[in-house]
């Protein structure tokens, strides 16, 4: 089937596209949504704009619309992006990286069932400590570029997550009873590099931003 991924840069929709090609799934396209609202129910924030250098990466084209992130509009602009991407590359379904969140998930595919679309979440309700182990496996490179939960500080910001320092942040979601996975906005992530990758990208340039417990990195990438 040819697909279209809703695509933020962090490891879920990386990894969730990774599954869907390896079904057998041709990915046609990426779909990045830009909101203005920092606290957006719907989409990821952090660094998102620097998604087109991700999809340069993987030699695909990428579709980017801005919204308000006013939430339930903030969906109008979404099914416009999907829609968009139906007229253009004539995709036939939607990748998301939803892990367990009713609100996201239903309410992209309540999109896709208007639009008469399939909605795939490869993600939905697995094991945060199990998909972990999978993607470092794989050699994900994935850093942390926003956190906003007890037990996460400042000093996560920029960090690439590996086997070693996996423990740690488990530890932590154990202690302080956040998502392991980041499902509650815990933190935000962007990939550097996973197997579908030609070029792993490098980090040129960052910007921090933040205060109290929430967090954010601003960065620059190239090709390297």
């Amino acid at each position: 089937m040819n697909l279209g991924i809703l695509y933020s840069g962090g490891k879920d929709s990386n990894y969730s596209m990774y599954l869907a090609k390896q079904a057998g799934h041709e990915i046609i396209c990426l779909i990045t949504m830009i909101s203005e609202n920092k606290e957006s129910y719907m989409f990821q924030t952090a660094s998102v704009s620097k998604t087109e250098k991700q999809a340069e990466a993987m030699g695909l084209p990428i579709i980017k619309i801005k919204t308000k992130g006013i939430k339930e509009e903030e969906l109008v602009d979404l099914k416009k992006a999907i829609k968009r991407a139906i007229d253009k590359y004539k995709i036939e379904g939607i990748v998301t990286g939803a892990l367990d969140s009713v609100y996201q998930a239903s309410r992209i595919q309540g999109i896709c069932d208007e639009l008469e679309i399939r909605c795939i979440n490869p993600l939905w309700h697995k094991n945060p400590e199990e998909y972990w182990r999978e993607i470092l496996d794989l050699g994900f490179k994935v850093m942390i570029v926003r956190v906003s939960a007890e037990g996460l500080g400042r000093e996560w910001l920029g960090m690439e997550i590996n086997k070693e320092n996996y423990e740690e942040l488990k530890r932590l979601s154990r202690k302080h009873n956040f998502h392991l996975g980041f499902e509650g906005g815990e933190a935000e992530t962007f990939v550097l590099w996973q197997p579908m990758f030609r070029k792993e990208l490098k980090v040129i340039n960052k910007k921090i931003s933040g205060d109290g417990r929430t967090w954010k990195m601003e960065i620059e990438v190239e090709a390297g």
